[in-house]
């Protein structure tokens, strides 16, 4: 296959749609621009395509996908084809592979060669949560990267697990980058980017649906070893993450979880049909020592899950409300009380839970936005301290980014 141009490639997604099956398509016209090029008449004579596929191709050109590279322009979007340097090997092994990516970040973290799929449920229990977070930080330890969905539960705190080990993380979307999804989950997903990439197979303004979540599914199981099944029910998508890595020949992990909750149904079914039960990192590491010893850092892998710290950066189910929203309350009230005469705006002060880097950055900063050469500036940290120090306080919501990378309280 040879080098094409990018917009062939937007083209024929756009066209098509993700997650089409195309490889068969590419083996027969050998790159999307050469198919364009070869015509309605040759697309029909192929005998690979339906009428409802061939009107498709031709209700778009090539040239109508300006508006697309504008906004990952305007966004700092990096694209991503089969052509590009950060295109995973793993992916071109799919008969559906993406045939467009869109990074937020690091892109080169879909190169990484150890990384683990980690899914489960979005209303976790205490346990799944502290669990996910736990696992996700021993195995970042070791030097693996964690690959999830960026959705509540199960998903954030394994990108929070890997990100408090200041290991890689990458999160892919059911939807556009640009399209305006979980709120709650914006300040987990700019943290994301200073360890790895928010990406996604949609055009940037794509909204979410039942149909896209299934889609993306495949793209975590597809780029990673392994996935493992953190509570799941019976019917839920990690479920279907499972499958995909069955299909694709790749492994598959479960947390054992109460028989009696359905909630963990579908790990426990996993277990039962064959997935390995996991009880610390080693338990997955374990089955990549051989091919891939040299890059993962066994010291770390046996150490009990008990023995890691949890970091509640999110209020626990019961309270059904994240620190972020409980922030935002103080800061309504607190608004209201500045409107009163003689009150003193107070900056709070951070608990003993902070890490030292942390408690650092944030006494150099107020509302006014500083930028991050300024923040370097006052508290005499390294860059990569400070990248650290703002992750975790976005995390726990004391400090948000803005333009031009400016950060305030």
């Amino acid at each position: 296959m040879s080098v094409c141009p990018t917009e062939y490639w937007l083209w024929l997604q756009c066209a098509l749609g993700a997650g089409a099956k195309t490889d068969e398509l590419l083996a027969y016209f050998g790159d999307p621009e050469k198919m364009y090029n070869a015509g309605s008449n040759e697309w029909r004579l192929s005998g690979l395509m339906t009428d409802k596929k061939i009107n498709a191709l031709k209700s778009i050109s090539p040239s109508e996908t300006g508006g697309i590279f504008r906004e990952c322009k305007l966004k700092g979007y990096s694209i991503i084809t089969p052509d590009s340097v950060n295109y995973p090997e793993r992916f071109k092994q799919l008969s559906d592979m993406p045939l467009v990516l869109y990074a937020m970040g690091d892109a080169s973290v879909l190169k990484d060669t150890v990384s683990i799929g980690v899914v489960g449920t979005r209303d976790a229990s205490n346990y799944g949560i502290e669990t996910a977070q736990k696992l996700s930080f021993s195995l970042a330890s070791c030097g693996v990267t964690i690959v999830s969905g960026g959705a509540l539960g199960i998903d954030s705190e394994a990108h929070a697990g890997a990100m408090l080990a200041k290991g890689r993380t990458a999160a892919f979307l059911g939807c556009g980058l640009s399209y305006d999804y979980l709120k709650e989950n914006a300040s987990l997903r700019r943290a994301i980017t200073k360890y790895g990439a928010v990406i996604s197979e949609y055009a940037p303004f794509t909204p979410a649906s039942r149909t896209t979540f299934p889609i993306r599914n495949r793209l975590i199981s597809g780029l990673t070893l392994g996935t493992l099944v953190i509570e799941a029910g019976v019917k839920s998508g990690s479920l279907i993450t499972a499958n995909y890595a069955l299909e694709q020949g790749k492994d598959v992990f479960a947390v054992p979880g109460d028989i009696v909750r359905s909630s963990f149904d579908g790990a426990n079914h996993l277990i039962k049909n064959g997935a390995k039960p996991v009880f610390s990192a080693m338990d997955i590491l374990s089955e990549y020592e051989y091919l891939y010893g040299d890059l993962i850092d066994f010291s770390k892998a046996n150490i009990s899950l008990s023995q890691i710290p949890y970091v509640e950066y999110r209020k626990k189910k019961e309270s059904n409300k994240t620190v972020v929203e409980n922030k935002r309350d103080e800061k309504i009230t607190e608004t209201k009380i500045q409107r009163q005469p003689n009150q003193v705006n107070v900056k709070k002060s951070l608990d003993e839970s902070y890490s030292e880097e942390a408690k650092k950055v944030y006494s150099v900063l107020n509302e006014n936005p500083t930028h991050i050469d300024d923040i370097l500036r006052q508290t005499s940290l390294k860059m990569s301290d400070v990248l650290s120090a703002l992750t975790e306080l976005e995390l726990m919501g004391d400090v948000k980014q803005t333009e031009g990378k400016k950060y305030s309280i």
